[in-house]
């Protein structure tokens, strides 16, 4: 499973995720989807990110759009964060790094000296018919929820 800019993105199963929702390649057809990949819940440019989209979720769904965070952490996890926020979509829980390995955003990181293995912020615009359309990697936070709304207006 790879994943190519102006082809359908992979299938994949049922991913448990917050709200006791469930999320499928199946969930991401019939309306743009954005999936926004991050390290960590509750760290500092995890948060803000999660707020610039939590702030313009209004505006992505006037344009038939839903947006979802990825990351390795638990459902546990994802629903604090998703409820200290108050975060108007839903955080999929990946911990066994299924949609992280097949958007390939697993990637070796140096972490206070030290070489780690995690997640690059990456997001992903998927269309209708579960197409990617658009991609972001190394992703830096500022202006970045903006951007991904302004390259879906183009689309709509």
């Amino acid at each position: 499973m790879t994943i190519e800019l102006n082809a359908p993105i992979p299938e994949f199963a049922a991913l448990k995720a917050t709200s006791e929702t469930e999320v499928s390649s199946d969930t991401l057809t019939n309306k743009f989807s954005v999936l926004y990949f991050y390290p960590k819940d509750s760290t500092s440019g995890c948060t803000l990110e999660s707020q610039d989209f939590s702030r313009l979720h209004d505006e992505f769904l006037a344009l038939d759009c839903q947006i979802f965070g990825i990351s390795r952490d638990s459902i546990k996890s994802h629903e604090n964060f998703k409820a200290q926020h108050s975060m108007p979509f839903e955080l999929i829980s990946d911990p066994d790094e299924v949609l992280c390995s097949a958007f390939d955003v697993m990637k070796m990181k140096n972490m206070y000296g030290k070489q780690v293995r995690g997640v690059e912020r990456s997001t992903f615009l998927i269309d209708q018919s579960g197409v990617l359309v658009a991609e972001w990697r190394k992703v830096k936070v500022p202006g970045h929820a903006d951007e991904v709304l302004e390259t879906l207006r183009g689309l709509s």
